[in-house]
């Protein structure tokens, strides 16, 4: 019934997946807006208990994925290229970095650059630490860091990794269970590899939408400051609207003319954006603040990577890192993908260190300035952000409360409010050529339908969280993302498992290194379709996990789980016989 409906529909994509993940979307859809008061109280009580329960293992888990990764790529396998062994990056290291920043970090550090140190610095978590002191400010910078800084980019970094080298390296489809087929073989087409993908959609698309609602906030108060827009879900609900149909426009036009052109806009008005602030505010003070921040954090990490408040009474671990790291564990997949999509061709190394550190750094130079600004006119008794950030709440109107005090603020907040904009116009459309990959099964582009119809569920989810939750709709952002992050981060463990079996597997040797080439797999419907039709030669793809003759390493003594034993592995092992074998062949 599915396929037919699918057939009926003019769509290129695997049915199971892109049905349930509809459906479950929908289904959530409907009942908040029925019965929102009951679906906030369940999410609410789920993301308590994790928060309450399940705090030290997203602090060790995320901790957990960051030495990995260091691990790997300082290992000898750090020289294995993300493609086939000739591969080169496709895009310069500009263009990388700003799509880096722009689909993964740009619109948080928007919506938080100066809200967290402020928050910290008004409640700090630290034990002992006065609150509202200089030392409470060196504190919130070091802690802002952590959260924002390679802490984040470590929970992106295995999910991208393994997708970029089980989607380029071994030609598997991209999607979310091809890193598992080391552990399940050919089991990721069927039910629980679909029950992987779905989970992986179903997530990204509230992830997104938790980012967007955030944006539509933020907006919405800048536009109030500005212009005097009441604050209310109807504007917010607007502002939705407007976003969801430019990013459909850039759907249309695809990653290179889309999403590639908004990200080079978005970090040079980013970038501007932050000279500005460093001329006009305490530009000296801001520089060493930020040189003395990260030194704070780089001392303050060992107990960071490890803090769970276990002698307070506060809450801090579960409203602060476990939303932090939940919210970017649903971005994961996402991201992972996107990452994995315009990082072929370079070395596991060179992926490592440029995903964690490139964006780390930024981000430390962000909060440097726009942190230490904000403590200056709090401490000077200029500004009063603690009352109407912490006090009040008014966390989405900080950026433009922080604009108030430099001059031009008609013009630094329409910036802002343009550069706010572009971010999750590049979040929305990035996910929904993302998601359609991950539904699909392969690179090429399918039907337009099935993108617009991505990003507008990315637009549904979001406007159905802030319309019927009111007040509360960026506590309700919140609950909903601690939820769905949970699962997401568990499956990291075993995405890390994979990708070292993996390696180890297509390993050839030292210098020069000399791995297995994949065929390209395709669903097996897509490779059906493709059998039907003239301009493809269905030779060169393969309905399950297969290497090309003649491209095994010369000492190869593993066997992948779910290629056939009699195959090019074996005549390896019968002209370099290893262990047993080799003592036969020996003494015969």
């Amino acid at each position: 019934m599915l396929t037919r409906l699918h057939n009926s529909l003019g769509l290129r994509t695997n049915p199971q997946i892109f049905f349930v993940s509809a459906a479950i979307v929908v289904v959530f859809s409907a009942l908040m807006v029925l019965v929102p008061g009951a679906m906030q109280a369940g999410f609410g009580a789920v993301a308590a208990w994790i928060a309450g329960n399940l705090g030290w293992f997203y602090v060790l888990a995320i901790t957990g994925m960051i030495l990995f990764a260091f691990g790997i790529a300082f290992s000898r396998y750090g020289r294995l290229k993300l493609g086939d062994d000739d591969a080169t990056p496709e895009y310069s290291g500009l263009a990388w970095f700003g799509m880096l920043f722009a689909a993964g970090m740009g619109a948080t550090l928007m919506f938080w650059g100066v809200a967290e140190p402020v928050s910290h610095f008004a409640d700090p978590p630290m034990y002992g630490t006065e609150p509202e002191t200089v030392q409470a400010a060196s504190e919130a910078m070091g802690i802002a860091n952590f959260h924002l800084g390679l802490h984040m980019w470590g929970i992106f970094i295995v999910p991208a990794l393994a997708f970029a080298y089980f989607t380029y390296k071994r030609k598997l489809p991209p999607r979310m269970s091809s890193a598992f087929q080391p552990l399940i073989g050919e089991k990721i087409h069927g039910p629980i590899g679909k029950a992987i993908d779905i989970l992986a959609v179903v997530a990204t698309i509230f992830g997104i939408s938790v980012s967007v609602g955030q944006g539509a906030l933020q907006i919405n108060s800048g536009a109030n400051i500005m212009f005097g827009v009441p604050i209310a879900g109807w504007v917010q609900a607007a502002i939705l609207a407007i976003i969801t149909a430019v990013a459909l426009m850039s759907v249309v036009a695809g990653l290179d003319k889309g999403v590639k052109r908004l990200s080079y806009i978005n970090i040079t008005i980013a970038i501007a954006l932050l000279i500005y602030i460093l001329m006009f505010g305490a530009t000296t003070q801001a520089v060493q603040g930020t040189v003395e921040s990260i030194g704070q954090y780089l001392t303050m990490i060992p107990a960071l990577a490890f803090f769970n408040t276990t002698w307070s009474e506060s809450d801090w671990t579960g409203d602060w890192a476990v939303f932090y790291f939940a919210w970017t564990a649903t971005w994961a997949p996402f991201v992972g993908m996107f990452i994995a999509r315009i990082s072929r061709g370079r070395t596991i190394r060179q992926f490592v260190l440029g995903v964690l550190l490139l964006p780390t750094a930024f981000t430390f130079i962000w909060l440097g300035v726009m942190g230490v600004n904000a403590f200056k006119l709090e401490l000077a008794g200029e500004a009063n952000f603690v009352e109407t950030i912490v006090e009040e709440g008014d966390i989405p109107g900080s950026l433009f409360q922080f604009l108030g005090h430099f001059p031009l603020l008609e013009v630094t907040s329409m910036v802002a409010l343009i550069c706010i904009t572009v971010f999750f116009i590049t979040s929305i459309d990035s996910a929904a050529l993302v998601i359609d990959s991950m539904s699909s099964g392969y690179d090429d582009v399918g039907p337009t339908r099935q993108r617009v119809f991505w990003a507008i569920s990315i637009g549904l989810v979001c406007t159905v969280l802030l319309t019927t939750t009111g007040e509360e709709s960026l506590s309700a952002l919140q609950e909903v993302i601690k939820v769905i992050g949970l699962p997401v981060t568990m499956m990291m463990f075993l995405q890390a498992l994979c990708l070292v079996r993996a390696v180890r597997e297509d390993y050839g040797g030292l210098a020069p290194i000399r791995t297995r080439q994949w065929k390209p797999v395709i669903p097996i419907e897509e490779y059906h379709r493709r059998a039907g039709e003239d301009e493809h030669d269905i030779s060169d793809y393969s309905m399950r996990p297969a290497y090309e003759e003649g491209t095994e390493p010369e000492f190869d003594r593993w066997e992948p789980r779910g290629v056939p034993t009699a195959g090019p592995a074996d005549r390896v092992r019968s002209e370099h016989p290893t262990g047993s074998d080799a003592a036969d062949k020996t003494s015969g």
